[in-house]
């Protein structure tokens, strides 16, 4: 039944995309601690930071292009995501955010970044690209010794050997190409989908799509997103037009992801687009930038829009990235310099920072693993995997550590009195975890944070709270959609061709699927 929402499906059940503008986690995890500082023997403080459902490694890009301005730590990233598909795009991501600067450059790589990242259609040299890195990756990870020499800062150790094996059929459908044009209609499906979300308002699209931007969207905060972009994107799926429109044609395989469906009486696994066509990518990037002039306006109206804001931001984040190993804005500075090479550039050091996926759906069972428990100083949870957060999963968070988690800020389909009371239910299941509120800590409507109490009697975790850098107030969350995630990972492959309707998403809802942990519940609208 379609509603004044829509379906309630709007986002999916697949997340490809974050929701949210990228944190910096160090400004969210506790400072270093004092005993290590006071430590004579020189020894390079760590921070472990546990990520449930962060999606598209955001989070991860910009703390590492912001990690010069903090005292150096070794960086452990632990990444649990609900699907392998999501795990595929992680290592994609990275592969070309480290691509060494020779080899491709600067706008070469940000501009391939946002088509893969955010779009429906490739244009058929940034598709080569994904079939090139995606028959890498296929090569690499079934030998851990190759995959460790060349790509030294990913691990997939914890992973099942079943996960390893389904994680290569995904590398190897993304590299078929052209020998399958058909494999994966990518216009058909999105049409689909929308169809779907839409039911009787579909002929009134535009209409819908103007409504949601200007009547939620805009305020929400994200005002910047343009009408027309914001338009295209609910059309065709395209949210990063480049360059002239008829250049993206060719379907973007990494947006692909399979779930067992009804047919015939009999349920089969069918590849399909099941992730959001409600919001769109530009949250992430595109709504937030250290650059205050480009959020401007002129008679009222942003003069750049969410498009050119997310370009800019994801190329100044790999232009960080890039300049590693260099001097920062030292040149004719002796007394910068001294100060840079005090420091020391993060990056030189061996094992600066590393990216470890956990098997899917061991959330539940971390703690049981002694190397795990009170291990973490920052717990990231998304707001489509807060059903996780338990007493279970606040034990493997140390004493005195930090849990940031995402509300529902930006899903169009949620009414402001629903968004209020999931921050309410976040709040209850954060305290039953073991984490209060920081004093003093300045409403957020986009994410939740929390510190969890120190052991020590009457001691409290008052001072670190206060020494973190606040983030902007205007920082919104990302709702990393439950899916249901097909047994023992995504099959080697998938009936072809199947021409399926989404099925409804009733995450929205956030009851309990698959999964026997209570969830928080929001009512339907």
């Amino acid at each position: 039944m379609t509603t004044p929402a829509g379906s309630g499906a709007g986002f999916g059940s697949v997340s490809w995309w974050g929701l949210s503008p990228a944190l910096d986690l160090q400004a969210e995890s506790p400072p270093v601690d004092s005993d290590l500082r006071d430590n004579t023997e020189p020894r390079t403080p760590e921070l472990d930071v546990l990520l449930v459902g962060s999606v598209d490694g955001r989070h991860l890009l910009r703390t590492l292009a912001r990690a010069a301005l903090w005292p150096r730590r070794r960086l452990h990233f632990y990444v649990l995501e609900n699907n392998l598909e999501a795990v595929a795009r992680h290592m994609l991501i990275f592969s070309l955010a480290l691509e060494e600067p020779e080899k491709m450059g600067l706008q070469e790589r940000s501009e391939t970044f946002l088509e893969v990242w955010g779009n429906a259609l490739l244009r058929p040299q940034v598709a080569a690209f994904v079939r090139a890195q995606a028959d890498r990756l296929a090569h690499l990870v079934p030998e851990p010794d190759r995959l460790e020499e060349q790509l030294p800062w990913l691990s997939l150790g914890a992973l099942k050997f079943r996960e390893r094996d389904a994680l290569e059929a995904v590398f190897r459908f993304w590299a078929g190409g052209e020998k399958e044009p058909e494999a994966f209609p990518m216009s058909r499906f999105w049409d689909s989908r929308l169809r779907h979300y839409l039911g009787s308002r579909y002929d009134a699209r535009h209409g819908v799509s103007d409504w949601d931007l200007h009547m939620k969207l805009h305020d929400r905060g994200a005002r910047v997103i343009h009408t027309r972009e914001f338009r295209r994107w609910r059309d065709t799926g395209v949210a990063f037009e480049l360059r002239d429109s008829s250049a993206y044609h060719v379907p973007n395989r990494t947006l692909a992801s399979g779930r067992f469906l009804s047919h015939h009486g009999e349920r089969i696994a069918a590849r399909g687009y099941w992730g959001d066509i409600a919001t769109g990518p530009f949250v992430a990037f595109g709504i937030e930038t250290d650059d205050e002039s480009l959020l401007r306006t002129s008679n009222g109206q942003p003069v750049k829009t969410a498009g050119e804001i997310t370009q800019h931001n994801v190329t100044e984040l790999f232009r960080e990235m890039a300049a590693w190993g260099r001097p920062r804005n030292t040149q004719g500075n002796p007394e910068q310099m001294c100060q840079g090479e005090d420091r020391g550039d993060p990056a030189s050091a061996p094992g600066f920072f590393t990216v470890r996926f956990l098997p899917l759906g061991s959330a539940e069972t971390l703690h049981h693993k002694s190397c795990y428990k009170g291990r973490f100083q920052l717990l990231y949870v998304a707001c489509g995997m807060v059903h996780l957060l338990s007493p279970d999963l606040g034990a493997c968070v140390a004493p005195g550590g930090r849990l940031v988690v995402e509300l529902a800020r930006y899903l169009v389909d949620l009414r402001q009195e629903q968004l209020q009371g999931f921050a309410a239910r976040v709040g209850e299941l954060a305290q039953a975890a073991g984490f209060t509120p920081p004093p003093q800590a300045r409403p957020s409507e986009t994410f939740a944070r929390f510190c969890k109490a120190l052991d020590s009697a009457g001691q409290h975790t008052d001072s670190a709270s206060e020494s973190m850098t606040p983030p902007p107030d205007t920082l919104a969350p990302a709702l990393e959609n439950q899916s249901q995630p097909l047994k023992g990972g995504t099959p080697p492959s998938y009936p072809l061709g199947l021409d399926v309707q989404a099925p409804r998403a009733s995450s929205l809802r956030l009851r309990s699927q698959s999964t026997p942990v209570p969830q928080p519940h929001i009512p339907h609208s």
